[in-house]
């Protein structure tokens, strides 16, 4: 192979093949010493496991091609939080409701401990907005969200940061919580044919509409049911937030209302205490400097482009006594929005 080639005249020295066996076995050693990272999300018909997908090529470009990273779907949101914990994952998808029931030993993380670690704060990327709809035909029965008390509701898939939002909501209003488990694939079967009385739809940033739910609207007609005034009130005399969502930047036929009136969570994909400082730094680094590019992408990502500092604040500060990742602490101080009475994780 190595022999001299027409028209040169001269054999390849030595030197000169041993040079190119060594180079030759750089390639695979580099690709062997490439560490991964496993990014666990929810189900794949999800908008927590869209986003990620696309986020990979900005995260291994980040990281200096130094690691692999794949996006391993799992059945639920609290699926995708214990593999983190438990080492089958390195960044668990996650939101501020469902931190503060990991460290409240409350809901699917009751009697649960990590094989690994508890995730902290790491990167908080978007708002999502829960509210209830049914089918046009019965949106006549209900008035309420009271009305859906006790009556059999897809409240998204279990272990959802939305289904646990509204186990939350539930919870403040004294409603009879009856989730019926549905694949999220046949929600429009499931209402047309009355086997749930409602289903709980969300949007991100109060446009992007979850996948699934594009698809319900597609095949039949919805319509969004509001919280009464008196729910309302309570909510937010439980320190819960209710906003407004304009119903067509969300779905593309009339719901029923002129504004959509939903209660908001923050989304986030955290990690584990052990991930290296310099990986998260480098990773909300990147999303940073891309912000503008990404909410272009994807509109979800909007309200972390306007405000990326902010979002990482409001994230903390729903649950401010978890530990706050190092790498997130570097960033913060770096941007002069770090609080001392944070901890860091360690």
């Amino acid at each position: 192979m190595f022999k001299s080639r027409r028209g040169y005249g001269l054999s390849v020295p030595a030197a000169a093949l041993a040079a190119l066996f060594a180079v030759a076995a750089i390639g695979p050693a580099s690709a062997q010493e490439r560490k991964s990272i496993r990014w666990a999300t929810s189900s794949v018909d999800s908008y927590g496991y869209k986003v990620a997908a696309a986020m990979v090529k900005i995260a291994e470009e980040a990281l200096g091609g130094q690691y692999t990273i794949t996006v391993n779907p799992y059945p639920s949101t609290t699926g995708a939080m214990k593999a983190a914990m438990d080492g089958t994952g390195e960044i668990g998808y996650t939101a501020d409701v469902g931190m503060t029931q990991l460290y409240a030993g409350e809901g699917g993380f009751k009697n649960y401990t990590p094989a690994k670690s508890k995730l902290v704060h790491a990167w908080y990327a978007y708002p999502m907005e829960s509210f209830m709809a049914t089918s046009a035909k019965e949106a006549g029965k209900y008035k309420c969200w009271g009305d859906f008390s006790g009556k059999p509701v897809f409240f998204t898939t279990a272990g959802f940061m939305n289904w646990l939002n509204f186990q939350r909501i539930y919870k403040t209003l004294g409603y009879q919580f009856k989730h019926v488990q549905i694949d999220a694939k046949s929600n429009s079967d499931a209402l047309q044919a009355g086997t749930i009385s409602g289903s709980v739809a969300y949007t991100t940033a109060g446009r992007s509409l979850a996948p699934y739910w594009k698809e319900t609207e597609v095949r039949m007609d919805v319509k969004v049911i509001n919280p009464c005034p008196e729910e309302v009130s309570k909510l937010k005399a439980a320190g819960l937030a209710v906003v407004d969502v304009d119903p067509k930047n969300a779905f593309s036929k009339d719901v029923g209302v002129r504004q959509i009136q939903s209660v908001p969570i923050l989304f986030a994909y955290n990690v584990r205490a052990d991930m290296p400082e310099d990986v998260v730094y480098k990773l909300l680094s990147s999303f940073y400097k891309n912000r503008d590019s990404l909410a272009k992408s994807d509109p979800g990502f909007t309200p972390m482009a306007q405000d990326f500092i902010g979002m990482q604040v409001q994230g903390i500060n729903a649950n401010p006594d978890i530990p706050v990742h190092a790498g997130m602490a570097k960033f913060l101080k770096e941007h002069k929005a770090w609080n001392d009475k944070w901890k860091i994780a360690k």
